[in-house]
């Protein structure tokens, strides 16, 4: 049983993984300003948690880059003990908002983290794992994607997470007793099977299952498809697809991992080494909900790739972890969430 702060706990991915860590028995703080989440998310994870998990979350309301939130954060752990650790998923994550507002994404995501950073290191707390981006890469050169690829971002949500990479690299040569995990993800996607939790995103989704799912529901009426003649076998774009409780498994896998082992700094892609297209996403989500999903074809997004799937063989090596729920499933606990929820939280 450790200590945790998780930062951005009530979002899509972090209420998961708050949930899977606190049936883990770990007691949490979460550290969240609602920007682009709900309070109710965490009601939600405390009832799936069970009686014995209300006086194991501690929800703090703030902001990352406010030293004044992060030290009622580090203060509100239970019964005054010290935070042993801290799980970093708070940032902001929409690629095309970032071209449009780079500052706010590299105010957020970087000086955020910074702050995050100082703070731990007056509190004492060496180990982190943080939320990163299979957005680093870039354009691959070619796929899988292994670690050892380029840091090649093209857009300022891509670069502002490097960045973060890079601080987190460089904190650690600099000072001996960090442990660190950059986890690299690809595309989360699911809910949780209940229905209970999910992802609701604010205004038009950007990432293409909420979008689905949405149009599934009746709450939009046609999804854009960017592209139909990428040299893929349906000539729709190819992505790997993770359900987000092998993400929250992933990051329990990864928690484990750097509070059992000397200090060290891991870099690991969260991905199912599987690719599926948009096209076959479609198919698999009308299957699942019973609906059609109407959708157009429409010209390439700049920056898109044909093809981007990951190597996940180090985490595996490293973490024992690996994905265990199919695009199937992906499709039915979303359909789940989305229909018991097709206003999302109600916020």
């Amino acid at each position: 049983m450790a200590e945790l702060l998780i930062t951005g706990g009530a979002g899509f991915i972090g209420s998961h993984s708050c949930l899977m860590l606190l049936e883990a028995g770990h007691n949490l703080v979460v550290l969240d300003n609602f920007d682009n989440s709900s309070p109710e998310s965490l009601k939600r994870v405390l009832e799936l948690a069970g009686p014995s998990a209300a006086d194991r979350l501690q929800v703090v309301e703030g902001d990352i880059r406010s030293a004044g939130d992060l030290e009622r954060a580090f203060e509100a752990a239970p019964a005054g003990r010290p935070i042993t650790a801290v799980v970093h998923f708070a940032g902001l994550k929409a690629v095309g908002e970032s071209v449009r507002e780079p500052l706010r994404y590299w105010d957020v995501n970087l000086c955020g983290s910074r702050q995050l950073l100082e703070s731990m290191q007056a509190h004492g707390c060496r180990s982190l794992v943080f939320s990163s981006s299979c957005t680093v890469y870039g354009l691959p050169e070619q796929t899988p994607i292994s670690e050892s690829a380029a840091i090649q971002p093209i857009n300022p949500y891509g670069h502002s997470k490097a960045a973060v990479e890079q601080l987190l690299a460089d904190l650690a040569a600099s000072e001996a007793g960090w442990r660190i995990a950059r986890l690299r993800y690809f595309n989360p996607v699911g809910a949780h099977p209940s229905g209970r939790i999910g992802e609701d995103p604010r205004g038009i989704p950007n990432n293409l299952f909420p979008f689905v799912s949405q149009v599934a529901v009746g709450r939009r009426d046609c999804l854009q498809v960017f592209g139909g003649d990428w040299p893929t076998p349906d000539g729709s774009g190819i992505r790997d697809y993770i359900h987000v409780m092998d993400l929250a498994e992933g990051h329990q896998a990864a928690l484990d991992v750097l509070l059992a082992e000397p200090p060290q700094l891991l870099s690991l892609n969260l991905g199912s080494g599987q690719g599926h297209s948009v096209l076959e996403v479609v198919r698999a989500f009308e299957v699942a909900s019973g609906r059609s999903v109407p959708h157009t074809i429409v010209e390439r997004r700049d920056g898109d790739a044909a093809s981007t799937v990951a190597d996940p063989r180090l985490a595996a090596k490293r973490l024992g972890w690996r994905t265990r729920r199919c695009l199937e499933e992906m499709c039915r606990d979303g359909w789940t969430w989305q229909q018991a929820n097709p206003e999302g939280y109600g916020r």
